[in-house]
């Protein structure tokens, strides 16, 4: 078995109570962040779907504009998602949303598949889409899916990029 299968071995096993765990770690390591810049967030934590799912709200929005970028997000997600791994020893899968950046960046995406579509609609045989997480990844699939487009990821590491044809 290699280190990636056994990752998601790991992962897929994880309990309820491990997801908890992680969750209630990455709320420990982000309220230490948020002191540090002397930010007001309130923490959520969820488990969906084989993930824990953390999230920093705030009364006043302008509070979290600082980190509600997409890419502070992704950056403050690894930097949690390595916390938690250095206390629990597992890899995680951790989501973590500012401000409700993941519900902002989800409609970005779906903007996204709809302009490749309309250049599908034009007579373009493939559509290519920029770099993003395996995680955007995921939700540009199940976006181009819902809207009858096939879609293949390609490339490696950060070059890793979504194509869209139709079905």
């Amino acid at each position: 078995m290699t280190t990636s299968e056994q990752i998601s071995t790991d992962q897929n096993d994880a309990t309820e109570e491990q997801l908890e765990q992680e969750g209630d770690i990455a709320a420990d390591f982000l309220e230490g962040l948020l002191d540090i810049a002397d930010i007001d967030g309130d923490l959520a934590l969820d488990v969906r779907a084989g993930r824990a799912y953390v999230s920093v709200e705030a009364e006043d929005a302008s509070a979290l504009s600082s980190l509600s970028h997409s890419d502070t997000v992704q950056a403050l997600q690894e930097l949690t998602r390595l916390a938690v791994q250095n206390a629990t020893g597992r890899f995680s899968r951790l989501i973590l949303d500012v401000g409700g950046s993941r519900e902002a960046r989800q409609r970005q995406l779906e903007n996204l598949v709809d302009r490749a579509i309309e250049r599908l609609d034009e007579g373009a045989s493939q559509a290519s889409l920029p770099a993003m997480s395996s995680y955007e990844r995921k939700l540009v699939h199940d976006i181009a899916a819902e809207r009858g487009c096939v879609s293949e990821s390609f490339g490696e590491g950060a070059d890793r990029h979504t194509v869209l044809r139709r079905g």
